[in-house]
């Protein structure tokens, strides 16, 4: 018996009725040979891992811009915890962690340079608006591999495209990953906030910490049972009434005073002045773009290509890239 085999029936063995097996996956867009050793599951999460934009989150703002220090988090590290927090749920309920784990992976991979910055200016450029979760599901279906795509099964790609708003994904396990996504980025936008003096630990209201906690790892150790708790039946994911309450207040807490605060995201302004005048200076000098972006241009047009470019950035190739268009070299006669 092949390892992959042995590894599906083992699924069938052990999880839940509900969970989404790998042997019944709906498949890829493009069918290739099973790999002997791995599920289709576990081969996407090798496919996003070994992933140039999967490398370039680790470059990639989080909520704070360019901060000083080695211990604020990036899109990278967001994105490992909240694989983390989505795996942990999916092995409490019998969900199958490898379909969790690939769509949490890849969730982010189409976020722009500067966090949410650079997507409300990409917003503003681009007719009908730009969405990171699109992005994310255009990167993995046509910008990897020199524009083949990761070629990632149906229910990776439904849990990617799901997994911040509008309806829920299809399966349990991409819905874990949007909880799992709110859980981490409330959490840590926290800590991260705290140890930027933005915020204290008293500033959070006492009657959102007496539900969920008081500490960082109290705060996510209540939400992550209360959704295994609340979801041990049916085919969709819950939290109970008192905990989604204490959650949606402490999002807005922290819109309040660390989202909106000119402290923390006083630059912000200045990078989506860099986003726009870099999608408007490459929308009319189009032949600037790189050659992988040229198909795209004459396929898809030029709003495209250059959408498709600028959202690929990391923060510091786009201030690399803004000084070489915009800012004079220096110069001197010998």
């Amino acid at each position: 018996m092949e390892i992959r085999t042995y590894a599906e029936e083992l699924e069938r063995q052990i999880l839940s009725p509900r969970a989404c097996l790998a042997a019944q996956s709906k498949g890829r867009a493009v069918d290739i040979p099973p790999c002997p050793m791995r599920t289709c599951f576990q081969r996407d999460v090798d496919r996003v891992v070994h992933s140039k934009a999967f490398r370039r989150l680790m470059h990639k703002t989080q909520v704070f811009l360019q901060p000083e220090g080695d211990h604020y988090r990036t899109r990278m590290t967001h994105t490992l915890e909240v694989s983390g927090i989505a795996r942990s749920m999916a092995r409490a309920l019998g969900l199958n962690q490898d379909l969790t784990e690939a769509a949490a992976l890849a969730h982010d991979l189409g976020h722009t340079p500067f966090g949410h910055a650079g997507e409300r200016a990409l917003s503003r450029m681009v007719e009908g608006g730009f969405r990171h979760y699109e992005q994310s599901l255009r990167v993995v279906d046509r910008l990897e591999r020199d524009g083949a795509g990761l070629n990632l099964c149906y229910e990776v790609r439904d849990g990617i495209l799901r997994h911040t708003t509008g309806p829920m994904a299809q399966t349990l396990e991409g819905q874990l990953v949007r909880y799992a996504d709110k859980i981490a980025y409330i959490n840590h936008d926290i800590d991260d906030a705290m140890r930027g003096g933005i915020i204290y630990p008293t500033d959070i209201p006492v009657h959102i910490s007496q539900v969920l906690g008081f500490t960082h790892g109290e705060r996510i150790e209540r939400l992550v049972l209360d959704i295994v708790a609340n979801s041990q039946e049916g085919m969709e994911i819950h939290q109970s009434p008192e905990v989604a309450k204490a959650m949606a207040e402490l999002k807005n807490f922290m819109f309040e005073a660390v989202y909106f605060n000119p402290k923390a995201k006083g630059e912000e302004s200045k990078a989506e002045d860099m986003i726009c005048h870099m999608f408007e200076y490459y929308c009319k000098h189009n032949d600037k773009l790189p050659c992988e972006y040229q198909d795209i241009l004459v396929r898809e047009g030029v709003e495209r290509a250059v959408t498709d470019y600028i959202a690929g950035m990391s923060d510091a190739y786009a201030v690399e890239k803004f000084e070489e268009l915009f800012i004079p070299m220096r110069w001197m006669i010998k």
